[in-house]
């Protein structure tokens, strides 16, 4: 009896360990400068998307939209703003994009346009840290008052384009940029502070890859503080989506989550905020539930070819939706637009 209890008490010990170690492991992707793509049908591809693709962007943010001129403009002080309120991540993702391309393969023209955007990005910039062209545009005294603005999910992508240049270049500019709005947005919610619930989530995985990239844990703790204010009646939506919180994956706390709902993008992004948070502060709970989300999400809510959210008017799974309908039942239609259930 001795030794059962002996080799139960050895069997715990070694499972907590091993359950230790699997929260504080942080997850490490391999770095994609060290992967070379040789084949047939991948080097084309990526071979336009270095000589054309990127040109289209620069056109497009240059000349064909105002999106780089709202920066022009905050910069100045003066003009108007031009396009929707979530433009600035345009301008954000393109950058990002470059930075990438700017890894593998060093282009002093490209570098000196990313250079010149991002001048435009730190002139356009608050006193206080704060940056967001629509806003500061249209009315700055009306920021933060408006959840589903995007505001934190603009800032995400800034934040994700200046970690990513950083590591192509070593050129801290926009970094600081990032980390001065970081902390504007941290003196303004958290612990004992405002609540807020991003309705476009992104920032927090963004907030993730500021921590790693500057070590500095606030970051990170920031990052769990906004995942963890979801599903408590914190969110205020705009009257469209005032009674439906499960779109923006505010219905519950995230660690009560079983399945996908609402807008499908939105989701991903939570998601992956949640995955990065457990593999530094080992939020045990939320791996209970992103097994779960897993599983509804790859064997139930995907196509063949990956995507989800196939809804084309608000970017939902369309198996959520269905199961709302009044029979309960969650089979679907063969067309993917068709949001009756067979029994309707």
């Amino acid at each position: 009896m001795k030794r059962i209890t002996i080799l139960v008490a050895l069997l715990g010990l070694v499972l907590a360990s091993s359950c230790q170690s699997r929260q504080q492991q942080a997850v490490t992707p391999v770095d994609f400068s060290q992967v070379k793509i040789n084949e047939g049908f991948w080097s084309p591809v990526l071979e336009r998307h270095k000589q054309t693709t990127m040109a289209v962007c620069i056109d497009q943010i240059e000349n064909q939209t105002g999106r780089i001129q709202n920066f022009i403009n905050a910069a100045k002080k003066e003009g108007k703003h031009s396009g929707i309120y979530f433009d600035d991540s345009d301008v954000y993702k393109a950058l990002e994009g470059f930075a990438y391309s700017l890894v593998n393969h060093p282009d002093s023209v490209l570098e000196a346009k990313c250079d010149e955007w991002i001048d435009w990005m730190a002139a356009a910039q608050q006193e206080d840290g704060y940056l967001n062209t629509y806003y500061t545009l249209t009315g700055i005294e009306n920021r933060w008052t408006d959840m589903n603005k995007h505001e934190m999910y603009c800032a995400g992508h800034l934040f994700e384009a200046a970690v990513a240049y950083y590591k192509a270049t070593g050129k801290r500019k926009l970094l600081d940029v990032s980390c001065r709005f970081a902390d504007h947005m941290m003196s303004i919610f958290g612990p004992e502070k405002r609540h807020w619930v991003p309705g476009h989530e992104e920032v927090e995985l963004a907030l993730v890859k500021l921590y790693e990239t500057t070590g500095q844990k606030k970051y990170l703790d920031f990052a769990h503080w906004l995942i963890e204010e979801r599903g408590h009646g914190y969110g205020v939506y705009d009257i469209h989506f005032k009674d439906q919180p499960e779109y923006f994956q505010d219905d519950r706390p995230v660690a009560e989550m079983r399945s996908i709902a609402g807008h499908a993008v939105r989701a991903m992004f939570l998601y992956c905020g949640m995955v990065d948070v457990t593999s530094y502060l080992g939020t045990s709970d939320y791996m209970v539930a992103l097994d779960s989300l897993w599983e509804d999400v790859v064997c139930r809510n995907m196509y063949i070819t990956g995507g989800i959210g196939q809804s084309k008017s608000n970017e939902r799974g369309l198996l959520r939706d269905l199961r709302q309908c009044r029979h309960g039942v969650v089979e679907l239609a063969h067309d993917a637009d068709d949001r009756r259930c067979q029994v309707c």
